[in-house]
């Protein structure tokens, strides 16, 4: 009878340690794939504020405006020609 006990207690144990296993090697697993993802992460941030900064740069008035006058022949109106449009009221309601 005890034989049978301390063999019940031993197979528990095995079972336990391989379960202690198995889940210290998922947790290695999950932080390696933790670590790469924020890898990614890090680097998506740095190339979204480059993009950030290439905007910046491509739509300064200087540059639109050195466009708009080379490339596409615009000119600024005559003072005479120009209209301001008021925006329509909305309606008021009651």
């Amino acid at each position: 009878m005890t034989a049978r006990i301390t063999f019940l207690l031993l197979a528990a144990l095995v079972l336990c340690a391989m379960a202690v296993v198995a889940s210290q090697h998922k947790a290695r697993k999950l932080y390696v794939e933790l670590q790469k993802e924020q890898a990614i992460a890090k680097q998506l941030d740095v190339e979204w504020g480059q993009l950030q900064l290439e905007q910046g740069t491509w739509s300064t008035h200087a540059r639109v405006e050195r466009i708009a006058t080379r490339e596409l022949n615009m000119r600024l109106p005559v003072a005479g020609r120009v209209e301001v449009v008021q925006p329509p009221r909305a309606a008021v309601r009651q």
